[in-house]
């Protein structure tokens, strides 16, 4: 029994022997193979670095062209719109001296334009609205509008007063009064090259006296059916002989062929010729009446026009 025992002993010794053997060579074994998986792991495993960027300098954009913006211009209404018509009065006289005066389109709108000036003056038993019942507004108005024409500025003096007390003081009055006083409210050009004065009638009566007698303030004389002023037929040499020749005015002349002022026209005529006036002289038919000058206010127009577009 004993004996049995013992050999139990030994049996369970060995068994425990034999298991420590395994259990070391199961050990030894995981050892190996973790030693292996080591080794094939890296041993300093490295730090991820990043990879420099290299610098790269961006080209400098060029500028953009830039354009200045010039404004178109935009055409002034006013060049489509007819000019206006002011009424003005000198009172400082008795009776007040009363005058229409025609501005062209755009006067208002061009405020550093100056212009050349026109007296229109009327016949004997009319009134200053004579010329602009004929029709002179509405052909300045054409003509300047449509480009043929600079724009200038027209004054209608009254003379109603002719058979009164005051009639004889028109000229003085138009010389000393009138023209100071539009030369100093409007933006005329105050010279003679620029300005003209004309009329039909006893008002190209006072073109002819006042033109030639004050040839240093009109440079242009038109005179329509001229019913020459008394005594003034025989002043003509006298008057012409002032004027220096570079100074004489420019003159138109017309009249209708049964016009009863037509024979002393014609002795002007004749004497402008004879004294080397330069002067336009035409013979028209027709009579001393509103229908003749109706007929011919554009002409007339026309020509006074004409003169200053010439000059430069």
């Amino acid at each position: 029994m004993r004996h049995s025992v013992g050999i139990m002993r030994r049996m369970k010794t060995r068994q425990a022997i034999s298991e420590a053997i395994l259990r070391t060579k199961l050990l030894a074994t995981l050892l190996t193979l973790l030693a292996t998986i080591t080794a094939c792991l890296p041993q300093n495993p490295p730090i991820p670095t990043s990879t420099p960027v290299p610098n790269i300098i961006s080209p400098t954009p060029k500028p953009l062209p830039t354009f200045k913006v010039i404004p178109t211009s935009t055409p002034l209404t006013c060049l489509t719109l007819p000019g206006r018509v002011e009424q003005g009065a000198l009172d400082s006289f008795n009776p007040a001296q009363q005058f229409f005066v025609y501005l062209p389109p755009c006067y208002d709108e061009k405020t550093d334009e100056r212009y050349p000036v026109l007296y229109l003056l009327h016949g004997q038993t009319y009134t200053d609205d004579q010329w602009i019942r004929l029709g002179a507004v509405r052909i300045l108005d054409q003509l300047i509008l449509s480009g043929e024409s600079k724009p200038f500025i027209v004054v209608f003096p009254d003379d109603r007063y002719w058979n009164l007390v005051a009639g004889p003081g028109f000229g003085n009055r138009l010389i000393n009064a009138v023209i100071p006083y539009i030369d100093e409210t409007y933006r005329t050009l105050p010279d003679r090259d620029h300005r003209a004065i004309g009329g039909m009638s006893r008002g190209a009566g006072w073109s002819f006296r006042l033109g030639l007698t004050h040839w240093d303030m009109f440079g242009i004389i038109g005179l329509h059916s001229l019913a020459v002023l008394q005594k003034d037929a025989n002043k003509l040499r006298d008057w012409v002989n002032q004027i220096p020749p570079s100074s004489r005015p420019q003159i138109f002349m017309d009249i209708g062929d049964r016009d009863t002022e037509l024979i002393l026209a014609q002795q002007v005529e004749a004497q402008f010729t004879d004294y080397d006036m330069a002067h336009e002289w035409h013979l028209y038919g027709g009579a001393h009446t509103e229908e003749y000058w109706g007929a011919h206010t554009e002409e007339y127009i026309r020509w006074y026009a004409e003169q200053w577009n010439a000059q430069q």
